[in-house]
């Protein structure tokens, strides 16, 4: 094995991890470090090999989630109680339908509009626009949040405003937009807390994007090989954990500094692809 083929793989795989969840754009990311940079297409085989592979690498970032929350996934599968400590009431539950209910919207447009994204918006002139409508979207949320958010954690989050952030959420099949700066964006506006709004956010990724990447996976089935398989595992364990050490470094930062940093970064990185490019 190439050993300068395999650490791109992992270099790959942790771009994916680093970047999935924050709200800056792992596409935008991956345009530059692989597009760019490492082209995947070459040593993978080919283009759909390349985009097979970024599906595997994506479900590692998927299972990291997983873990990290862990007990919140057993809750909602009704597979472990919630338990309090002495004194303090419930006040809310999240339930598996407040997740249906969000993920409808985004599932529903990406099913009817897949090949039109997948032809016209996975430009790179388009990744940039999305870039900077997303930085605009965050700086907006910051500046209009409630000083007193409605919802201080996940359990206290409404339907109206699982719908809410689902329709938000839609705003991020335009590659580069960010899944996590649309929906923590929404959630902010329709008055959840910082943290409460990433862990919504956080969750309701698992369904949607193993979804998405399991029918990915099935229709690029083919284009898979076994000499690459080396490479995508290394990637996946790579994407799973850099992963894990994003999002509780994220889950830790983002009620600290809120959304604004990340949308200066954003902008940043809109200008670095509009000289690449």
């Amino acid at each position: 094995m190439d050993f300068l083929m395999f650490l791109k793989t992992i270099i790959l795989g942790m771009v994916e991890g680093l970047t999935e969840f924050a709200p800056v754009s792992s596409t935008g990311h991956m345009i530059i470090v692989d597009d760019l940079w490492l082209q995947s297409k070459e040593f993978l085989g080919g283009q759909y090999v390349a985009n097979t592979f970024k599906v595997v690498i994506q479900l590692g970032s998927i299972l990291a989630v997983v873990v990290v929350m862990k007990d919140r996934f057993l809750d909602l599968l009704g597979l472990k109680k919630r338990s309090f400590k002495i004194g303090q009431k419930s006040t809310g539950h999240l339930r598996l339908t407040h997740i249906i209910v969000g993920i409808l919207p985004a599932g529903i447009l990406g099913v009817l509009f897949e090949d039109i994204i997948d032809e016209v918006l996975f430009g790179y002139q388009y990744v940039v626009y999305a870039l900077i409508a997303g930085a605009i979207l965050m700086i907006f949320a910051d500046k209009f949040r409630a000083k007193r958010p409605a919802a201080e954690t996940v359990d206290q989050i409404t339907y109206k405003q699982a719908l809410l952030i689902g329709l938000f959420q839609c705003l991020s099949l335009w590659p580069g937009f960010s899944r996590s700066g649309a929906t923590i964006s929404g959630g902010v506006l329709m008055g959840l807390s910082h943290r409460a709004a990433a862990d919504f956010t956080f969750i309701m990724a698992v369904p949607i994007m193993a979804g998405a990447s399991l029918i990915s996976l099935v229709k690029n089935w083919q284009y898979f090989s076994i000499d690459a398989l080396p490479f995508f595992i290394a990637g996946f364990i790579s994407a799973f954990i850099f992963a894990l050490i994003s999002i509780r470094f994220f889950l830790k930062l983002i009620d600290r500094i809120k959304l604004v940093p990340f949308a200066i970064y954003r902008i940043i990185l809109a200008v670095l692809l509009l000289f690449l490019v």
